[in-house]
């Protein structure tokens, strides 16, 4: 097995509970879904957080994405995935997600406020 693939699996079996509540929520309405999806972008946000803040401070030429809307986080997560923005490392990593991965991390992140407010 290659590291990628244990990294996928080790992600799938440990989130199953994120995405129980990200299909649970497929049945329930409004902020009960929203809050499922929020959680699930939660457990996988981790990844991107090793290079974006938290705080929602750029460092290092590396952009924050706290606070995006939503749309604009898909928008731009799906034109890495599909090689029309440029950035070897974001390529790679938006090729691991699925539309639904994009979404709840869309959710998670467009809810989060940078530290000291907006």
């Amino acid at each position: 097995m290659t590291a990628r693939a244990g990294m996928t699996q080790g992600r799938t079996a440990a989130g199953i509970a994120g995405v129980l509540l990200a299909f649970c929520g497929l049945a329930i309405p409004g902020a009960a879904r929203a809050a499922a999806d929020a959680a699930y972008g939660a457990y996988l946000a981790s990844e991107c957080l090793a290079c974006h803040q938290a705080s929602g401070t750029a460092s290092g030429g590396v952009p924050s994405i706290v606070g995006w809307p939503e749309a604009d986080f898909v928008a731009a997560m799906t034109a890495y995935r599909a090689k029309r923005r440029d950035n070897p490392v974001m390529r790679t990593v938006a090729s691991t997600l699925s539309d639904e991965e994009i979404a709840a991390l869309a959710g998670y992140f467009a809810r989060l406020s940078p530290a000291g407010g907006r």
